[in-house]
């Protein structure tokens, strides 16, 4: 099958999204760009994807309103003149105990996570299957799709959520030729973890296994993969991207001052 080279990448405004949106150009795609807030970082991301010589298209997408929002996939796609890939980056978080959470910021979360992905997904999948040419989904999740973490309640459960999604789309689109995968990122230095454009530094996460934090190329490069030809039989998957940061279990590893724990 030989799906539409256009990509939409949520989220695109800013690191792993726009790190992916332009991967993704360099690969041959034209690309369709949302923000929710940041109109200049998602101009920025446009003018470096037409720098690798694709055309772009930006389109503002608030998941706090996911079934409005997710007519933006619509819009990129009826732009660019096709749609061969979806990539559900854009998400957000939280740092409050459940305990202390109101009903409010727990659906916020969820919605902007989980609900927004599936609305999007549903789009993109009917105009591949209408096509009939296959396609790529591909859900960026966390590490915590898999494990917990203290102050992140909605969080953890969007994203498990999510690689449930992806995992039953996996199945349900395989007769369409469309595979749907995750990617799991660890600690990734962008916005979203306090890091907006600093390189990851170097031996500075004592208790990970890549002592660093990761960049948001290196998951780029995951997504980038999943979303060409030749990942044509991998469907269902979850490829972390982590540093090995699941081995060690991230709510323990990241308390870790010292780099003993190596020595056995």
């Amino acid at each position: 099958m030989s799906y539409d080279r256009v990509a939409v990448v949520t989220g695109a405004d800013s690191g792993i999204g726009k790190a992916t949106a332009v991967a993704l150009a360099r690969r041959g795609f034209d690309v369709g760009i949302t923000y929710r807030s940041d109109r200049e970082g998602a101009a920025g991301t446009a003018r470096e994807v037409e720098g690798e010589g694709r055309r772009a298209a930006v389109r503002r997408h608030d998941l706090t309103d996911p079934v409005r929002a997710a007519g933006a996939v619509d819009e990129l796609a009826d732009e660019l003149g096709g749609l061969g890939v979806l990539v559900n980056n854009a998400g957000t978080g939280s740092m409050r105990h459940l305990l202390d959470m109101g009903f409010e910021e727990w659906r916020e979360v969820v919605s902007v996570d989980l609900d927004g992905a599936f609305l999007c997904s549903q789009r993109a999948a009917r105009r591949m299957a209408d096509r009939g040419e296959g396609g790529r989904i591909v859900n960026v999740t966390s590490v915590h799709e898999e494990y917990p973490r203290v102050g992140a309640g909605p969080y953890c459960a969007a994203k498990g959520g999510l690689k449930m999604l992806a995992r039953v789309l996996a199945l349900e689109l395989s007769e369409h030729g469309i595979t749907v995968n995750t990617v799991a990122p660890g600690e990734i230095a962008t916005p979203m973890t306090g890091q907006h454009e600093r390189p990851p530094e170097p031996e500075s996460r004592a208790g990970y296994p890549l002592a660093r934090p990761g960049h948001a190329r290196e998951v780029a490069e995951a997504i980038a993969f999943l979303a060409g030809p030749e990942s044509s039989y991998v469907t269902g998957a979850s490829l972390f991207v982590d540093g090995g940061l699941g081995l060690m279990g991230p709510q323990a590893a990241g308390a870790l001052e010292s780099p003993e724990w190596r020595k056995g």
